[in-house]
C-alpha cells in the first residue's frame, strides 16, 4: 500500500520552474536531489574561507614581522639561556601579535566579502539576470552596513566606499564570465530548463505506456463478457 501510494507520488507532473524572484530565491538555500545546494551558494561559502585566509595574512604577517622585530630591540638587556632560547621567545612573540591582529583582519574580511556576496547572489537570483548593478548595490549596502555605527557621515562614506568596490569586483567577475560564456544564473537557468525538459518528456512517456496498458486490461477484461453473451445467445 505505501509502495502504491509512493509509485503515484512519483508519477505525478514535475513541478513548473519558478517563475518569481522570490521562488528562485529560495532555491538558493534549498537542497536538491542530491542533496547538494546550488553551485552558487557553494561559491559563497568557498569565498568565505578564502577571504579569512587573506585577511588573517594580511593582517597577521606584518603584525608578526613587527612584534618580532620589536622584541628584539626591546631584549637586548635580558638574559637568555642560549640562542636558540632568544630566537623562540622572539617566535613567540611574533605568533601572539599574529593571532591576535590576524584573527581581527580576519573577521572583518570575511563578514564584508560573505555579506557583499549573499546580497549580489541574491538579486542576480531575484531579477533572473546578472549585472553591474547587483555588485553595486550589495558593495553600497555592505559599506553602509560596517560604517553605519559612525553616523551619517560614516554611512555615506561607507556607502562610497562599497560602491567603488563593487563596481571594479563586479567588472572582473562579469569578464570571467564573459569568457566562460555564460554568468552561473545563466547557467543554473539552463540546467534547470533543460532537467524540467527532460523530467517532463520522462512523465509523458510514462503516461502513455500507462495509457495502453490501461486500454489492454479494459479490452482483455471485455473479451470474456462478450464470449459469455455470445454463449447465451446461442442457448
Amino acid at each position: 500500500m505505501a509502495e502504491r501510494s509512493g509509485a503515484q507520488a512519483g508519477f505525478g507532473r514535475p513541478a513548473p520552474l519558478p517563475q518569481t524572484g522570490w521562488e528562485r530565491l529560495s532555491e538558493l538555500w534549498r537542497l536538491d536531489e542530491q542533496q547538494q545546494y546550488p553551485e552558487e551558494t557553494v561559491n559563497i561559502a568557498k569565498s568565505a574561507f578564502a577571504a579569512g585566509v587573506v585577511g588573517w595574512v594580511y593582517g597577521g604577517l606584518p603584525a608578526f614581522v613587527r612584534a618580532r622585530k620589536a622584541f628584539i630591540e626591546s631584549s637586548h638587556g635580558e638574559l637568555f639561556q642560549n640562542r636558540a632560547d632568544a630566537v623562540q621567545s622572539a617566535h613567540r612573540a611574533g605568533l601572539r601579535s599574529f593571532i591576535r591582529y590576524g584573527w581581527r583582519w580576519s573577521w572583518r574580511v570575511t563578514a564584508f566579502t560573505t555579506i557583499f556576496n549573499v546580497v549580489s547572489t541574491g538579486l542576480s537570483a531575484y531579477r533572473d539576470k546578472t549585472t553591474i548593478s547587483n555588485f553595486a548595490a550589495a558593495g553600497a549596502f555592505t559599506g553602509a552596513l560596517f560604517r553605519m555605527h559612525l553616523g551619517v557621515q560614516g554611512l555615506a562614506g561607507g556607502i562610497m566606499f562599497g560602491t567603488a568596490f563593487g563596481i571594479p569586483a563586479g567588472g572582473l567577475l562579469m569578464a570571467m564570465y564573459g569568457l566562460a560564456g555564460e554568468t552561473l544564473q545563466e547557467k543554473r537557468s539552463r540546467e534547470r530548463r533543460e532537467l524540467y525538459q527532460q523530467r517532463l518528456a520522462e512523465w509523458q512517456s510514462r503516461l502513455s505506456v500507462t495509457e495502453v496498458l490501461g486500454q489492454t486490461e479494459n479490452n482483455a477484461q471485455g473479451r470474456p463478457e462478450m464470449e459469455r453473451a455470445r454463449e447465451l445467445k446461442s442457448y
